[in-house]
């Protein structure tokens, strides 16, 4: 029984081109997520394993795509292998059909955890590089939600009494960053 090829894409953030992700791959349909990878909120990936059907096969470009970390990574491989799905990576070049062989387990768990690293290797070298540009004084950080003004007017309706939770609402904040605007002194 020969089904769809099904894409999914992945980008961190709304301007990263998801195109080239799967350019020049045959799919019949492509479910598209704009989140980070240690996003657990993926709609269209929620949609993807609700859609494909006994027969398909999952086109992703590469695991770190599909997957937080290896354990996500392990969970979603089992997932649609169990219904009958077949995935493939295209940049690691490996296809999983829930053959439960040693081999197949192996390259799974090895690929994935290379993956996990490097991402971790990413991490730790932008820490770096932010520790350094603050050195530097070239790195300031997010800038502020409120202006200095706002922060003013913040902290007097705190003391007047006034809610927290609809003061945040209000000023279009959370409530953890209206509590730190409300412990540091400018």
């Amino acid at each position: 029984m020969k089904g769809q090829r099904i894409g999914y894409i992945r980008v961190s953030s709304l301007d990263q081109n998801p195109e080239r992700q799967l350019e020049q791959v045959a799919v019949d349909r492509v479910f598209t997520d704009k989140a980070s990878g240690k996003d657990t909120q993926r709609p269209e990936l929620d949609r993807l394993i609700t859609f494909v059907r006994e027969g398909d096969t999952v086109v992703v470009h590469s695991m770190d795509r599909l997957a937080r970390n290896l354990d996500d990574l392990r969970r979603l491989v089992h997932t649609l292998t169990q219904r009958g799905v077949r995935i493939e990576f295209i940049k690691e070049s490996l296809t999983f059909t829930g053959e439960a062989s040693p081999m197949a387990n192996l390259m799974l768990s090895v690929m994935g955890a290379f993956a996990e690293f490097e991402r971790a290797l990413i991490r730790e070298r932008q820490r770096e590089g932010i520790a350094l540009a603050r050195k530097r004084g070239a790195y300031r950080g997010r800038k502020k939600a409120l202006s200095p003004e706002k922060i003013v007017e913040l902290r007097q309706r705190v003391a007047n009494s006034e809610q927290k939770a609809a003061l945040a609402r209000e000023f279009g904040i959370s409530r953890e960053t209206l509590y730190q605007y409300l412990k540091t002194v400018d």
